[in-house]
């Protein structure tokens, strides 16, 4: 096991094209580390510069405290599940679990050991014999994390490994993820684009935009105070709701305003709003938006409302219990604690503390 450090990693590709710009982050010994960001933020190549795929334009990547920036893939110490599990179609499971290990010379008792080892804990005992075609997506895929185990490296890289199944597989396959780097207590590098899929695996989540770094922490740190207008609107289903002060509708929310930025935008979570139905009073702490009805998401045990903040202004969700019954076009009031909003500079995009 080792730490990975990346000091102002930086690649630029033939053109001047810069798609990553300087990065700088240190994974500890043994966390669970994921890279989130939309399509072409980087986060893929990032990886692939670590792994040795991906040559490095700046910057110093260590791992285990040892420079690899100029090292071949196969001395950097890594290993690498990717989405297309990548393996050998003629051969067995075995035959597949043992190929790396031959190649570098292990003894044949020690490969049958740390075969029947990986096989036990991916539960994939009873496919040995069988080829990758004979298999489901979901057993491939326990191969090839098999393949990655039987290595015993410093560090699992994995690049998108559950963008190829289907919801309920990965949702499976998250948790089989997640318990097994428990049990291994290997430093684990991951990228996805599935925010919910971050949230759920990392010890460390690290938001990437534009080839920066947005925000990093843990999931939970990030999700209640996101560091600027992307993160906030990035992580979280159904995402933030964001009010421009300036804007529609704004006015009751204009105590909560600081001094001196004349653009702001406030920020809250559909889970922090409910809707004032059926007499519900408001309490001393809430402030009271008025949203005309514009649609109804029923998702099973809850419901998400969405409305436009006085007729005109930006649309709002609201997350309530059960089944919603309201129809668009209705007109609802919904309450807000004045605690929940989170504000931001409407030009930076970055954070601003309430005052």
């Amino acid at each position: 096991m080792a730490a990975i450090e990346l000091s102002e990693v930086r690649k630029v590709y033939a053109g001047g094209v810069e798609a990553v710009k300087g990065v700088s982050l240190t994974i500890p010994d043994g966390a669970f580390c994921v890279l989130v960001g939309p399509s072409g933020c980087g986060k893929s190549t990032l990886l692939r510069m670590v792994a040795g795929l991906e040559s490095i334009s700046g910057g110093t990547v260590r791992i285990g405290g040892r420079v690899v920036n100029d090292l071949e893939p196969a001395s950097r110490d890594i290993a690498m599940v990717f989405q297309n599990y990548a393996l050998y179609p003629h051969m067995t499971v075995r035959q597949n679990l043992e190929y790396g290990l031959k190649n570098r010379r292990t003894p044949k008792e020690e490969i049958a050991r740390r075969v029947e080892e990986a096989a036990r804990i991916l539960e994939i005992g009873q496919y040995l014999d069988r080829r990758p075609g004979q298999l489901s997506g979901g057993q491939r895929q326990r191969v090839a994390m098999g393949r990655a185990i039987v290595r015993e490296p410093a560090a699992f890289l994995f690049d998108e490994p559950l963008s190829n199944l289907d919801a309920k597989l990965r949702v499976t396959m998250r948790a089989e993820i997640r318990r097994l780097q428990r049990r291994l207590k290997t430093t684990s590098l991951y990228v996805t684009h599935d925010q919910l899929e971050a949230m759920t695996l990392a010890d460390q989540l690290v938001v990437l935009n534009a080839g920066r770094i947005e925000q990093a922490g843990s999931p939970m740190a990030i999700y209640e105070k996101p560091a600027s207008l992307f993160v906030a609107t990035f992580i979280g289903s159904p995402a933030m709701n964001l009010v421009p002060l300036d804007g529609p509708g704004a006015s009751p929310l204009a105590t909560l305003a600081g001094p001196g930025k004349a653009k702001q935008t406030l920020g809250i979570r559909p889970e922090h709003m409910r809707l004032l139905e059926g007499g519900a009073g408001v309490r001393a702490d809430e402030i009271v938006l008025d949203l005309s009805v514009s649609g109804v998401e029923v998702v099973g045990a809850e419901s998400y409302v969405t409305g436009r903040l006085a007729n005109s202004g930006p649309e709002i969700a609201v997350r309530v219990p059960g089944y919603s019954h309201l129809e668009p076009g209705a007109s609802v009031k919904a309450a807000a604690p004045l605690g929940a909003f989170h504000r931001f500079d409407a030009e930076s995009g970055r954070r601003l503390e309430l005052a």
